[in-house]
């Protein structure tokens, strides 16, 4: 099998149709769509089981509500497509994404695209990010040329590419459990792992923006939970040699600045200050004045 597409579903029972119907017209056919209901309250689950009875390439996975880190990983587990792509269950993908993926594959590691986004609000669709076409013998070359630029669409957003699952696999690539922002730890992990990457210049992905949705809320949770995954991928890059840091340490600095901006409040500050790990900060903060310079602020305001 060419594809598994990992669909977490909660509550989404407005949108799960149109998301589902995008995988059900692919003009290529040799796809399995996985769609694991996180413990949806809504009709979200009488609609899994309606579109699977009808098509038995929709597998349902039922758990209890464990977020989307704990859903995309129960995909992961039930997976068979030599590919996986993850399509968030609000979202949905253009009618030939799947043939173009195939017409394109070669055996990378992770396969690059581009997707727009559509505003609820306004009912209207951002222009999608032009990329450039490439392939690189490295997924850190990748990253070190890409993570940096402005773009629409962040970096580390794991649903603009197509991942070889035996790759994922081998090297033990997963979501972390139980946090917010856990592309911003699953992509730079999958980068330094990946020997084969390339780059699409095709739109074939569209992200729905509700501001109700998880992406769309700011809390100390999110600043905690980002200040954690800041911690992870610096004792993971620091250790790490054979490449060039400075665009990674540079990104993880500015998860931790982040981090610290979304703290308004004194005790929130001090909150952040005992889950930073200063050490770590500090050096990954080296390779730029203004990032020294924002960690000593940071250290001072925590005070």
């Amino acid at each position: 099998m060419m594809f598994s597409i990992i669909i977490p579903v909660y509550n989404v029972e407005q949108y799960l149709r149109d998301c589902l119907d995008s995988v059900l017209h692919q003009s290529f056919a040799d796809w399995e769509a996985i769609c694991v209901d996180d413990g949806s309250t809504d009709t979200s689950a009488a609609i899994l089981d309606e579109i699977a009875a009808i098509d038995p390439r929709v597998i349902v996975v039922t758990q209890s509500n464990g977020g989307l880190s704990s859903a995309r990983n129960a995909g992961l587990e039930v997976a068979k497509g030599d590919y996986l792509l993850f399509l968030d269950s609000d979202d949905w993908l253009e009618p030939e994404a799947l043939k173009t993926l195939s017409d394109h594959l070669d055996g990378e590691d992770m396969l690059c695209f581009s997707g727009r986004r559509f505003v609820e609000a306004t009912r209207t669709f951002n222009p999608p990010d032009p990329l450039t076409e490439k392939t690189y013998g490295s997924g850190m070359e990748y990253y070190t040329e890409n993570a940096l630029l402005q773009r629409d669409f962040a970096f580390v957003c794991v649903v603009l590419r197509a991942y070889r699952r035996m790759f994922l696999l081998e090297n033990h690539l997963c979501f972390k459990d139980g946090v917010f922002h856990e592309d911003n730890l699953f992509t730079p992990m999958a980068c330094y792992y990946a020997r084969t990457v390339k780059i699409l210049n095709e739109c074939l992905y569209n992200y729905r923006v509700r501001y109700n949705s998880i992406t769309a809320t700011s809390d100390l949770r999110h600043a905690s939970d980002l200040m954690g995954i800041a911690n992870e991928l610096a004792s993971f890059f620091i250790s790490k040699q054979g490449f060039d840091k400075t665009v990674v340490y540079r990104a993880i600095t500015h998860h931790y600045q982040v981090a610290f901006e979304r703290a308004a409040k004194k005790e929130e500050r001090k909150e952040l200050s005992r889950l930073c790990d200063w050490q770590l900060y500090c050096q990954v903060s080296r390779t730029k004045l203004r990032h020294q310079m924002n960690h000593l602020i940071n250290r001072i305001k925590c005070y």
